[in-house]
């Protein structure tokens, strides 16, 4: 099954989460299929938290990927509060 969710980064104590598209037996930081956008929880107040390409994710969840949780909680979060960031 295919999963869209967030493949850590950055360094020790500084996380940055990539939102891709993989296979769900891949590794949780291991290869993907296609980078949807990021997640930074500790932005600056001027900095860009969130960004995901809106067209490819309602792609990739028309051929039947399944979103993590923790994805369908930030889309909607971002969705609902300013949808001017969410591209």
């Amino acid at each position: 099954m295919v999963t869209i969710r967030l493949a850590r980064g950055g360094a020790k104590a500084r996380p940055f989460y990539h939102v891709v598209v993989a296979d769900s037996r891949d590794k949780r930081d291991g290869r993907h299929i296609e980078r949807l956008g990021f997640f930074n929880p500790i932005a600056a107040a001027n900095e860009e938290d969130f960004r995901l390409d809106d067209k490819r994710y309602t792609y990739w969840l028309s051929v039947g990927a399944q979103p993590s949780p923790r994805i369908r909680k930030l889309v909607k979060q971002f969705k609902t509060q300013a949808p001017a960031t969410v591209s």
